[in-house]
């Protein structure tokens, strides 16, 4: 489902990327992301501004013609034609940074958000005015708009960026594919979107995008989300503000679990990838939060923090896509196997879908998406109480790279469809897919141990089983494994308190 390239992305990218030199990639990101920012504003802007010198009753330089149209305003030594003209002055880089501030003085959203870091010496000003020359083309004015060409650069520079950080570049980006398959799960059409850990915000932008497809209203969406990395929220505010996003991402960079920034808030649609099995997240001083219904989550792992978090946010009719580890379908560390007990048996879980290796920049290990449903009766038309539905679709995707999978159009559309189907949303009818779809009872979970692995649920046959990529089997296996260890586990303390009963104590 993978937008097809401009042409000149690649390109760009590769010319883009010459000025990097010795730059951390974290940082060379900021630049040249903020350098298509600075183009994009600036083109809105001058548009605006040349139409507005052709009415004699109008005034170019009333902010407030500007605002009306959701266009921001830029003072003149910030506009693009002032930076471009002084592109190859040694000053260049005390230029740039004196227009985010010019910017950000004038645009009140914007304030703390736009880069300020082109004067430092490291950054090669003979190469930054090369690139300054490279983004030539129009990226902000009407037309470039309507085609969306810088939100379509934005996600392509996006997307290298986190490829060329490898495991930590995941934590700011969400492969485009896994997006675009959340939503055409949850299907936002309005209401409130929420994103707990909203990376550089590509959750809230495939979302609107879904909107306007559908024939839908933006601002019929209220967008809001967190974000603890400073860096990444920055990005996520100006990738909003590109799309003319109105968005409440809090007035600055916060833990989601210590420091929650939309308290009160209810939910109509949550849509998350949260960091996988973080252990530091600070559990110890939570324990007696209340959010925790389901079981107070093991101070190692965070991953059922963040389920119980969304939980507590879902509106009465609320829905979560979650993007979790393969581990918390069957984990039972640490309590882990109870808390997942108990979201299973108050009928929260609605569909858990197993997704292949290699979808992501950031790990190879196979992960899987849970949504979560505050009132089943609410988000379809078939009774689906005490039933869950597990998709597995382990063998759809296509490498799009030696390393990267994407998924197709068909594929995103087979899952969604399917999940439509047994929720009575869509004109087909549901059936069972022997090896890829399973209505299962809460009691047929309870009697796999309430493991939520699709695999166990669907008919999977044995051969498929051997065509496992080595990582995920080594995945599941490692996961089964836990399982046994726990088990053996009890049994023992069952064996010395049953000795110790009779004397034998050991």
């Amino acid at each position: 489902m993978a937008t097809a390239n401009l042409g000149f992305e690649e390109k760009l990218w590769q010319m883009a990327d010459k000025l990097r030199g010795s730059m951390d990639s974290g940082e060379y990101k900021n630049v040249v992301l903020g350098l298509l920012f600075l183009k994009y504003v600036s083109d809105a802007f001058e548009e605006k501004y040349h139409e507005l010198l052709e009415d004699e009753w109008a005034d170019e330089e009333d902010r407030d013609e500007y605002a009306a149209e959701n266009i921001f305003f830029v003072p003149k030594d910030a506009r693009w034609s002032f930076i471009k003209d002084n592109a190859k002055k040694p000053e260049i880089g005390q230029l740039i940074d004196a227009a985010m501030v010019a910017i950000e003085k004038e645009n009140k959203s914007l304030q703390g958000v736009l880069p300020k870091s082109y004067s430092r010496p490291e950054l090669d000003k003979t190469r930054l005015g090369e690139t300054i020359d490279l983004f030539s083309f129009k990226v902000g004015d009407a037309e470039s708009r309507d085609k969306d060409i810088l939100g379509r650069v934005y996600e392509y520079f996006l997307s290298k960026f986190a490829s060329a950080e490898d495991k930590n570049g995941g934590e700011f980006y969400t492969p485009s594919t896994v997006v675009q398959l959340l939503v055409e799960m949850l299907e936002p059409y309005k209401g409130r979107v929420y994103d707990p850990a909203c990376g550089s915000g590509g959750m809230f932008v495939q979302s609107t995008k879904f909107v306007k497809e559908h024939q839908g209203r933006i601002n019929n969406l209220s967008v809001y989300g967190q974000e603890y990395n400073p860096t990444t929220w920055k990005l996520a505010k100006m990738n909003l503000a590109i799309r003319g996003i109105d968005s409440n991402l809090g007035e600055y960079h916060a833990d989601t679990f210590h420091n929650d920034l939309h308290k009160g808030l209810k939910a109509d649609y949550i849509l998350a990838n949260p960091p996988f099995n973080i252990s530091d997240w600070g559990g110890e001083k939570l324990t007696e939060d209340v959010r925790w219904q389901y079981g107070i989550p093991p101070k190692g792992n965070a991953n059922f923090a963040w389920v119980q978090h969304m939980i507590s946010k879902l509106s009465p009719k609320g829905t979560a896509g979650i993007v979790l580890a393969n581990g918390s379908m069957s984990s039972n560390i640490s309590g882990e196997g109870e808390i997942r007990k108990n979201i299973v048996e108050a009928d929260l879980v609605e569909c858990i879908v197993t997704l292949p290796g290699q979808l992501f920049y950031s790990t190879q290990i196979p992960v899987c998406l849970w949504f979560v449903s505050k009132d089943k009766n609410k988000t379809g038309k078939r009774d689906r109480k005490e039933k869950v539905l597990f998709i597995d679709a382990r063998n759809l995707g296509f490498m799009s790279t030696r390393t990267n999978k994407e998924f197709s159009a068909e594929d995103v559309a087979k899952v969604a469809d399917t999940f439509h189907a047994w929720r009575g949303t869509n004109d087909e009818q549901y059936e069972d897919i022997l090896g890829f779809a399973k209505e299962a009872s809460i009691e047929e979970i309870k009697e796999n141990d309430y493991i939520l692995t699709p695999g166990r649920y669907v008919g999977l046959e044995e051969s498929e089983e051997d065509q496992e990529i080595f990582e995920e089997k080594m995945e599941r296996l490692t996961s089964e494994l836990h399982e046994q260890f726990a088990k053996s586990r009890e049994l023992e303390d069952q064996i010395r308190k049953a000795l110790e009963g009779i004397g034998f104590g050991i």
